[in-house]
């Protein structure tokens, strides 16, 4: 038995080599999956419903993706679709899908699979004490799912049974990365352990690759390893590239957790056929004593505008420690004067960011830095947008004029290279879960719809 696998990206719309992908194609796989999604630039895309990636990146990708998925009559699965695996995000795509079928002259059956989470069911759950967090979850009420938007994220079960349906395009929701990749060979019956090592394996495309890209991999499963190979002229593979992989995004490089179970790699061996392959056995995949599905949910927050300077005066970069908190207390004041008590000081959040001296890692920075200049992210996030605005204008005049000691009359501080400084960011989104919901089968938080394109 072999299965062959493309994964032609990491992300869909990064954008991917042609030829490279064409190798692929022409090793003809059983089904090319590709993923669409992450949390990982933040909750804005899940709060907002906006994609990361523009239409016309994702749209020059799907159609070299369906061309070639004509061509071999084999299953296309994308996951997460517009970034947050939103149903907008489904939809938004399945746009994009129609209008190449239209202009290609391409004919397929399209499964879409949702996941948004209305509130009244999560609620529900919560009342029945459903709802289990995660290490680090923040704590929740039964109120924040009314406000919040929320997603499921899918295993292999949906997708199989799009697939059992006669699906030829699948475009889903929040799904776990390696379920994409995972579930022909899964519902085939191939070895548990190997499928979803090498769903992990692939789920990020070329990143296991050296250098790391966003070029494909191709799989050979076969009863007892699996083959992963690049695709690209300019990329190697090694067994250490490719066991790192089993680290991303993972606190434990040995178990992996998935709705279904956990993959277990601890015995797993990693051997270069040659400077493009690897070999890889020995995973095993332990199925749980229930089934879950991890939730996903972020809500608005506020609005935010941003000003950006800078400074290299010693003499002030010696004093920010000091004014900066004087600032932010020079400002309370002034919002009370200026709005005539009708905005609150605490609901406006006024931060100074100081790179160079620590922004990054803050309170938790090893050593003190001695930078020759710094550059000041200011943010000023209130209920609206106007009034985050209307903060902004007098923080940013203020703030290029704070006082110094050593200096007598009016000076400058801050630099700013943009004329006006402050800069609208709009809404301001927050994560509200890591948790999972218990005593779910694998299929009943999905919806799928089917038509004829």
């Amino acid at each position: 038995m072999e299965f062959r696998i493309l994964a032609p990206t990491g992300a869909l719309g990064a954008g991917f080599d042609a030829e490279a992908f064409r190798r692929g194609v022409a090793a003809r796989p059983h089904v090319i999956a590709c993923d669409a999604g992450s949390t990982d630039s933040g909750p804005a895309a899940l709060g907002s419903g906006t994609p990361k990636l523009s239409d016309q990146a994702v749209t020059r990708d799907l159609r070299l993706l369906l061309r070639a998925r004509d061509e071999l009559g084999v299953p296309l699965i994308i996951g997460s679709c517009g970034t947050s695996g939103r149903d907008v995000g489904v939809d938004r795509v399945a746009a994009l899908v129609r209008g190449i079928a239209e202009a290609e002259n391409l004919h397929f059956t399209m499964g879409l699979i949702y996941s948004d989470q209305p509130a009244e069911r999560l609620e529900a759950f919560f009342d029945d004490g459903r709802i289990a967090p995660l290490p680090h979850a923040p704590d929740i009420d039964r109120e924040l799912f009314a406000r919040s938007h929320t997603v499921a994220m899918m295993g292999v079960e949906p997708i199989e049974e799009a697939l059992r349906s006669g699906c030829d395009v699948i475009l889903t929701g929040r799904a776990s990365d390696t379920a994409l990749f995972a579930a022909v060979p899964h519902m085939r019956g191939a070895d548990p352990g190997l499928t979803w090592h090498m769903a992990k394996t692939i789920e990020c495309g070329a990143a296991c690759a050296v250098p790391p890209s966003a070029n494909g991999l191709l799989v050979h499963l076969r009863d007892d390893h699996f083959d992963v190979t690049t695709l690209a002229e300019d990329s190697r593979l090694t067994p250490r590239s490719v066991a790192a992989h089993t680290l991303y995004e993972n606190a434990d490089p040995f178990r992996i957790v998935e709705p279904s179970g956990i993959l277990d790699t601890t015995d797993a061996t990693y051997e270069a056929v040659d400077e493009r392959t690897v070999r890889v056995r020995g995973a095993r995949f332990m199925p749980a004593d229930g089934y879950t599905n991890k939730l996903e949910g972020a809500e608005l927050v506020g609005h935010q505008t941003v000003i950006v300077g800078g400074v290299r005066d010693q003499v002030v970069i010696r004093h920010l420690p000091d004014l900066v908190p004087f600032a932010k207390k020079y400002f309370a004041d002034k919002i009370l004067d200026v709005f005539g008590g009708d905005v609150d000081p605490a609901d406006v959040d006024i931060d100074f960011r100081l790179y160079g001296d620590g922004a990054v890692l803050a309170a938790a920075e090893p050593e003190p830095l001695r930078p020759r200049e710094i550059g000041v992210l200011i943010t000023v996030t209130a209920p609206d947008q106007a009034t985050a605005h209307a903060v902004a204008t007098f923080v940013a005049h203020a703030s290029s004029h704070l006082p110094i000691p050593e200096y007598d009359g009016l000076v400058s501080t801050l630099a700013y290279p943009f004329s006006p400084p402050e800069t609208d960011r709009g809404p301001l989104y927050r994560f509200t879960l890591n948790h999972v919901v218990t005593g779910v089968t694998p299929t009943e938080l999905f919806r799928t719809v089917t038509e004829e394109v």
